[in-house]
């Protein structure tokens, strides 16, 4: 281990957008980043009740153009420049039953989410980092890129598989001007949606405990037993965007318990 590294002041001196960052994966990766000493600023679409003092809040909807531009111009004023992107936004509301139901409006609302937003954050935020010669980006995807659910979210499966794609295209322009790009898929993760979802399942599956099992068993089982948890997504991310992997571009890592069945 490198005798030089101080896992209390790592991120000390970074400037840090995390998007979504008010809850679930975001808001386990903001608090990991400023435990650690980043300035932080997050985006959602909301105003939480309660946000930490030294955090940096902008209001906006990532999905329109107009949201993004907010996020951009906040960064600039508030942190002045950019180290580190990473972009959690992203979730689906299309309506189950299959393909042939959604609509043109259903599949751009998707792509506008899952996709759109993060080529739009980064080509606002990227000049900022190529202006420095350095930088790191990381953009959250998902397992069903490679095991969509048609039944209810394949509009958002196939986004987050451009995003993939997306972000490694991205990665061979910019990694040779010192910006790094990869992505994060998690599986299920057990947030406060997920557990929303749960109680709601349990109404009818009798117990929490059964309710857990149908959405584990939904995914084809998850040898690990569980659900992943927001701080070990945290923990990856962390990793992910140090100076600790300076030399990891142009990679997806999976967080999953072993969800995807194939290597």
């Amino acid at each position: 281990m490198n005798t030089l590294y101080d896992p209390t002041t790592e991120f000390a001196g970074k400037k840090v957008l995390v998007t979504g960052g008010t809850k679930g994966m975001g808001q386990a990766i903001v608090q990991r980043l400023m435990s650690t000493g980043a300035t932080v600023m997050t985006a959602a679409r909301s105003i939480p009740g309660e946000l930490p003092a030294a955090l940096k809040f902008v209001q906006a909807d990532l999905a329109t153009e107009e949201g993004v531009g907010k996020v951009i111009q906040g960064v600039k004023e508030q942190l002045g420049e950019i180290d580190i992107l990473i972009h959690c936004v992203g979730g689906s509301t299309t309506p189950p039953g299959g393909a042939l139901v959604l609509s043109d409006e259903d599949w751009l609302r998707e792509l506008s989410w899952n996709l759109l937003s993060a080529v739009r954050l980064d080509r606002g935020l990227l000049p900022l980092m190529v202006d420095k010669g350095a930088g790191v980006i990381l953009h959250f995807a998902s397992i069903q890129r490679r095991l969509p659910l048609y039944e209810t979210t394949l509009a958002y499966a196939a986004s987050k598989a451009a995003l993939v794609n997306y972000s490694k295209g991205l990665s061979n322009e910019f990694s040779p001007r010192g910006i790094r790009v990869n992505t994060l898929s998690p599986g299920f993760i057990q947030t406060e949606a997920a557990d929303a979802m749960i109680e709601r399942i349990a109404t009818v599956a009798g117990s929490r405990e059964n309710a857990l099992q149908q959405l584990m068993d939904s995914l084809g089982g998850i040898p690990l037993g569980r659900p992943g948890l927001p701080a070990e997504v945290a923990e990856l991310a962390a990793f992910l965007v140090s100076d600790r992997a300076a030399s990891i571009t142009g990679s997806e890592y999976v967080i999953d318990g072993g969800t995807i069945p194939t290597v």
